[in-house]
């Protein structure tokens, strides 16, 4: 059975018609059985996110603020305090993020990006829990917050939707993160994240939809669900020479090893 490590099951992308629960049951039955759902927006999402998931076995959530809405007033208004609170009020709630940088889109300013980001770190490390990253075209930025507000203080936690080049991707195993691939890996150009794939420890490896988003082959170009990671990881295993199997059951170990705070039911 596989784990989707990162998707979005209350996206406005997401039909009415395909309700958490009926994508949580269609991943069942495809193989997958478990996902967090991620939080992008704490003050607009992250109650109605924790309701959603509390009676889903096996779906669990994150608390955190999106690069793309860090410059929004409620976002910059959750405290260091705040976000410790709502990370630890329920055990549904097992990862801080996602955060990061993007400086492909700069939805927010830069500023206020590194300055959530910074928070966030801080977040994981009083709290204990894993810190979901995002980053796109802000490598060394990333990395340096990382060191700086991390390094050395017990942070743990997983590059999300790897798509960074090399040198993030051994900033990020050097620190004791994990990289989590999405559909990416599977498109016909990605061959430089293969290459990186390569380069990540079995016991470090993630795998993920990032549902609504970058459904793999052979579902490209349709909404992304939970069920898919199958797809991914399949042709992962394929790609490293592994048995299908023991790289479910592997990443499977690594997921829970990570999110530990995650319960299988």
């Amino acid at each position: 059975m596989w784990i989707d490590s990162h998707c979005h099951l209350n996206h406005e992308r997401v039909t009415p018609e395909d309700t958490p629960a009926m994508l949580a049951a269609r991943a069942r039955e495809a193989g997958v059985s478990g996902m967090i759902s991620i939080c992008c927006q704490i003050a607009k999402e992250f109650d109605g996110l924790l309701e959603m998931v509390r009676p889903l076995p096996n779906v669990w959530c994150s608390v955190g603020t999106h690069p793309h809405d860090a410059g929004l007033e409620t976002e910059k208004a959750v405290t260091l305090d705040e976000l410790c609170a709502k990370a630890l009020s329920d055990p549904k709630v097992v990862g801080i993020g996602e955060s990061g940088l993007d400086y492909y889109y700069d939805n927010s300013p830069r500023e206020d990006q590194r300055e959530s980001f910074r928070k966030h770190v801080r977040a994981c490390v009083q709290t204990g829990l894993p810190l979901i990253v995002h980053s796109r075209e802000a490598e060394a930025d990333t990395a340096q917050i990382l060191r700086e507000e991390g390094g050395g203080k017990g942070l743990r936690g997983v590059m999300h939707c790897f798509s960074s080049g090399p040198q993030l991707a051994k900033d990020a195993l050097d620190l004791g993160f994990y990289i989590s691939f999405s559909g990416m890996i599977t498109f016909q150009k990605a061959d430089e994240l293969r290459f990186i794939a390569k380069t990540v420890p079995l016991d470090r490896i993630l795998v993920e939809t990032d549902a609504p988003f970058l459904a793999p082959v052979p579902h490209r170009g349709q909404t992304n669900e939970p069920a898919y990671v199958v797809h991914t990881g399949n042709y992962l295993a394929d790609f490293l020479n592994i048995d299908r199997e023991d790289f479910a059951a592997q990443t499977t170990e690594n997921f829970f090893t990570l999110f530990n705070r995650a319960k299988s039911a």
